[in-house]
């Protein structure tokens, strides 16, 4: 009953705008899944959702390897990172990456999750920012510049 609940929850925050556990609530009941407002709660904390911007506000998107195989790692890579980073910039070997207030954690486990071909020696990440320490200053360079594509100007 769990992992059909989940896969629901999954599904019905990529086919709607959910911005409220209340919201989930809603639709889980008319899905057929009554539950209470403490197993909603579990849920998201159990799929790793979070609240993302979007052009409608927020709503809940998942970026933890739970919801993996709803979507391809790259496109969730490039919506969530699309509305979470506001810019990406470099100094030596490190990248610095500054988010939306409280986004900086979710992008830097996506970031983490990735397969990059540049020699990344580790992220460490705050509240509206994560910075990526590169092996080389070249390294640092070039991934700058394939983070930057997925920025959208503000």
């Amino acid at each position: 009953m769990k992992q059909a609940r989940q896969k629901k929850i999954l599904e019905l925050i990529k086919q709607h705008p959910i911005e409220r556990q209340e919201e989930l609530l809603q639709y889980l009941t008319q899905a057929g899944f009554p539950v209470t407002q403490a197993t909603v709660s579990r849920d998201i904390r159990e799929l790793q959702l979070i609240k993302a911007s979007g052009n409608d506000g927020y709503r809940y998107v998942c970026v933890s390897p739970a919801g993996a195989g709803t979507l391809h790692s790259q496109s969730r890579f490039e919506m969530i990172f699309r509305e979470s980073v506001l810019k990406c910039d470099y100094a030596g070997h490190t990248v610095l990456v500054k988010c939306f207030s409280g986004m900086a954690n979710a992008a830097c486990e996506l970031f983490d999750s990735m397969e990059w071909e540049y020699d990344v020696v580790g992220t460490l990440s705050g509240d509206d920012t994560f910075l990526i320490l590169m092996r080389t200053e070249e390294d640092a360079n070039k991934l700058c510049q394939a983070l930057s594509q997925y920025i959208v100007s503000r």
